[in-house]
């Protein structure tokens, strides 16, 4: 007996220079992974415990977003035309000093649920109070690696006690839920707070999640005061000889660039496009970094920054970035940008073994979108439209680790009206900005 029977789908099946359709496929599911993919009609749905018709639908693997802080849901459209110095200093920072430990459990739980209406089944998420996350998570059916974040201001002794929180979650909720270090960034952590970041982290067999280079100014800065980049600072502290998943690196130097390629631990940097453009941050020359081989994933970022938890909006946004930047409407093709939110993505994730594709032994998150829309019709190409035309309204069906979380648009793991019914009465104390103190000041 197979656990989840999917039966005529489309499957999507993705290489880096290579992107094309199993058309009219059956999955078979057992236990949390793929135990089959086989022509439609192999096997008999009565030998199935669910069986789920996808005829005209495309299997997709769950995407995976490689930075992120969900709970800033909370804050959504609360960071508008403003510079970085001004969102930091001005806005993010006074509002997270009104944070609450309750409030992470609802802000991850509202954040998640709009994620799997979009089809994203797994989150790289740095954030505060995350025993709250992971209880969020746990009940989500979702996947997740939990970093709780750090600064330096505050003391070392951060470090002992968010290495216990990542040794008691590690491996929770069945596997689901993995943990990491994640200091904030080299300009909110000095070199010893770094340095003993990374030493805990290989101590208790976890990475590092850290912000990085986030812009040109924050490399020109950090050569001006330290007379290191903030890539050459985490080097000679240590953080890049563990796991590491680098947020942004847009001011990376071609020097820094040298050293993640030449790194022995697996290190990716986690890619978030919106937040860029409304940020004006620049972008990263994503063809540069993937012809050096250093691993590249997407991310939404927070939603103060980015508004939506949506991948389909990166990858489109990567996509056409890439071409824009470069000035080559050749470069960053449909098959590689379907990489990066699939296969790449894992890689910085740090499961590139288990998650995406869709593959025989693989865990079993997958999607199943809809194509049948007025925007995508005629569907001359059904790997054009999932990168420029696909929204996260398409997903019809959610699955992570073989479990049935949103069965066509009904979440049958978290309910809306919960959430909004927790999350309004906190609004009005989450929204003060007056004397509501700053939780660290931003210079770069």
């Amino acid at each position: 007996m197979a656990d989840l029977l999917i039966q005529n789908a489309d499957v999507l099946q993705v290489e880096a220079e290579r992107a094309e359709l199993l058309s009219g496929h059956d999955i078979i599911v057992s236990g949390n992974r793929i135990s089959a993919i086989e022509s439609s009609g192999a096997t008999d749905p009565s030998h199935a415990a669910t069986v789920l018709d996808a005829a005209g639908q495309v299997a997709m693997p769950g995407f995976i977003n490689t930075h992120a802080h969900v709970p800033m849901v909370l804050w959504r459209g609360l960071g508008e035309d403003v510079n970085i110095e001004s969102w930091f200093n001005d806005i993010i920072w006074h509002l997270e000093a009104n944070l609450e430990p309750e409030d992470v459990y609802w802000g991850m739980q509202l954040g998640v649920l709009e994620m799997i209406e979009a089809g994203i089944t797994a989150v790289s998420d740095h954030y505060w109070h995350m025993e709250y996350a992971a209880r969020a998570v746990e009940k989500a059916g979702t996947r997740a690696l939990l970093g709780q974040a750090m600064f330096g201001a505050k003391g070392l002794g951060q470090i002992d006690e968010t290495a216990a929180f990542a040794q008691r979650w590690d491996g929770a909720a069945g596997g689901r839920i993995r943990t990491i270090l994640a200091p904030h960034a080299p300009y909110t952590c000095d070199d010893e707070f770094l340095r003993a970041s990374a030493v805990k982290a290989e101590a208790i067999g976890s990475g590092i999640h850290i912000h990085v280079a986030e812009t040109l100014g924050q490399t020109q800065a950090s050569l001006q005061r330290r007379g290191q980049t903030p890539i050459e600072v985490l080097h000679d502290c240590g953080i890049l000889n563990v796991p590491t998943i680098l947020a942004h690196a847009l001011g990376a130097t071609p020097g820094d660039l040298e050293i993640l390629a030449d790194l022995s631990a697996p290190v990716g940097i986690a890619h978030c496009p919106k937040t860029y453009a409304k940020l004006a941050m620049g972008f990263n020359n994503l063809v540069e970094l993937r012809a050096l081989g250093i691993a590249v994933g997407l991310g939404t970022d927070g939603a103060v920054s980015n508004n939506t938890l949506d991948l389909w909006e990166a990858i489109r946004l990567t996509a056409m970035g890439q071409k824009q930047l470069l000035g080559d409407a050749e470069q960053l093709t449909i098959p590689q940008a379907l990489a990066l939110a699939t296969r790449e993505s894992a890689r910085v994730y740090g499961q590139a073994d288990e998650l995406g594709d869709l593959a025989v032994g693989k865990l079993a998150d997958i999607i199943l979108v809809d194509l049948s829309g007025t925007h995508h019709f005629p569907l001359n190409s059904v790997t054009a439209s999932l990168v420029y035309n696909a929204r996260a309204g398409d997903v019809r069906t959610v699955i992570c680790d073989g479990q049935i979380i949103m069965r066509e648009r009904e979440h049958l793991t978290l309910s809306k009206g919960e959430i909004v019914a927790n999350i309004m009465p906190r609004m009005e104390r989450l929204r003060r900005r007056e004397n509501a103190g700053n939780i660290q000041t931003y210079q770069p």
